[in-house]
């Protein structure tokens, strides 16, 4: 005979409920014991002093303190294997949440939990009470012959009392569930916490992963379609050079495939630069601003203040490197702000770079001399900057009045 898969589902469930909540019993009825046995010394030390009695107590209060600290890795197993739960490992500074739910709640579920498990074996026994007396000896039934009627309506309430012992079991396990989170789990201010190292960690591992997407695409870049180009530049040229006999026209058409030739060479140059120069990875940040300024449409002062204390056995006059995310946030941040100098930035003749590193902080400052008036919350380039740096847990500032200087405020964190 097969079982219904619903019924099955609810025997399985039920056998598991059962089976936590006597678990949880016996782990329960442990602390509710030695209350009992401590409050009767205690009463004992009263009303009817025992000189065995202090000594009694110097072993029952040791045995009640291990009792509400050695019951929670058992506490966790039973949640774990029987309900799927899992709680944290506590740490021994969190003993009086330990010592809370083992001590004053457990002593107090398991009073429930005595009661349900009291009922099941009533509710069995009442629903089995005809088979009970089918046990006796025959003439016990011949002289009892009224034993048919009072057995029907027990039967009938065993199982009635067995139909309700599925619902108030699951809500029992639901309430312990509850309580065993609350008391035993991450408590809100570790889970904000937690939460907010992984989203830190995550988010670090985000800016990572996209900084190691644009290096992938600008060595695919330059090694690829830009050695294609090159190529094809090359062979332009040399067919320039040296088909002289050609007609005016055909010289025309190769003259002008090599100028769109070079053009599309410059033109992937500067979008391998702004994916990622290569010259930030091999000669490091100060290098890689001063291509910057020298690139720039417009006069920059650029100042680069790195510290060179560095261990034993390296170059004195080689600056400490930073993460390769700072480093291009920071290179981002300057190229996009030169950019926007030169395009926005009203009769603005020159413009000033200071990098400077203190401590653990990497300050970068831009200034321009231009008319000012830009706002941060304006454009979507601006918003970009702010976005790129908070990714490395940066802070943005910005002073721009109408009339001028602007000046961008930069710090990156970079730990030692």
């Amino acid at each position: 005979m097969t079982v219904p898969p619903r019924l099955r589902r609810a025997l399985v469930r039920m056998r598991r409920d059962i089976a936590f909540i006597a678990a949880g019993m016996t782990l329960h009825l442990l602390p509710l014991l030695l209350h009992c046995w401590v409050v009767m010394l205690l009463l004992g030390t009263v009303f009817d002093p025992d000189p065995d009695t202090p000594v009694m107590l110097a072993f029952s209060l040791p045995l009640l303190f291990v009792a509400g600290w050695g019951l929670t890795e058992p506490q966790r197993w039973r949640f774990r294997a029987l309900c799927g739960v899992e709680l944290p490992r506590l740490r021994f500074t969190e003993i009086k949440r330990q010592f809370g739910y083992n001590l004053l709640i457990g002593p107090l579920l398991v009073v429930l939990e005595l009661l349900l498990l009291a009922l099941l074996l009533a509710a069995v026994a009442a629903a089995l009470v005809l088979v009970w007396v089918w046990l006796v000896p025959p003439q016990w039934r011949r002289d009892h012959g009224g034993y048919v009627v009072p057995g029907g309506y027990l039967t009938v309430a065993g199982l009635l009392a067995l139909a309700a012992v599925p619902p108030l079991a699951g809500g029992l396990v639901r309430l312990e569930i509850l309580v065993g989170r609350a008391v035993l789990g991450v408590s809100r201010s570790d889970e904000l916490a937690r939460r907010v190292e992984d989203l830190t960690e995550s988010r670090a591992g985000a800016v990572d992963a996209a900084d190691a997407e644009r290096r992938r695409i600008e060595r695919d870049l330059h090694d690829g379609a830009q050695q294609r180009l090159v190529s094809l530049a090359l062979n332009l040229g040399l067919a320039k050079a040296t088909l002289t006999d050609l007609p005016p026209e055909a010289q025309q058409v190769i003259d002008a495939a090599h100028r769109e030739a070079k053009d599309a060479i410059e033109e992937l140059n500067n979008l391998v630069r702004g994916l990622h120069p290569a010259v930030l990875d091999e000669l490091g940040l100060d290098a890689a601003l001063s291509g910057l300024a020298a690139r720039a449409p417009l006069p920059v002062r650029l100042r680069v203040d790195l510290p060179t204390d560095l261990p034993s056995g390296l170059p004195a006059d080689l600056p400490q490197r930073m993460a390769p995310a700072v480093e291009a946030v920071a290179y981002f941040v300057v190229s996009e702000a030169l950019t926007n100098i030169a395009k926005h930035a009203r009769e603005a003749t020159r413009a000033e770079v200071t990098v400077t590193r203190l401590g653990e902080i990497l300050r970068v400052v831009i200034a321009d001399d231009g008319s000012g008036g830009a706002d941060p919350s304006g454009g979507s380039g601006l918003k970009g900057l702010a976005q790129r740096v908070r990714s490395v847990d940066g802070t943005f500032r910005m002073s721009s009045p109408v009339g001028g200087p602007t000046m961008m405020s930069v710090e990156l964190p970079c730990p030692m």
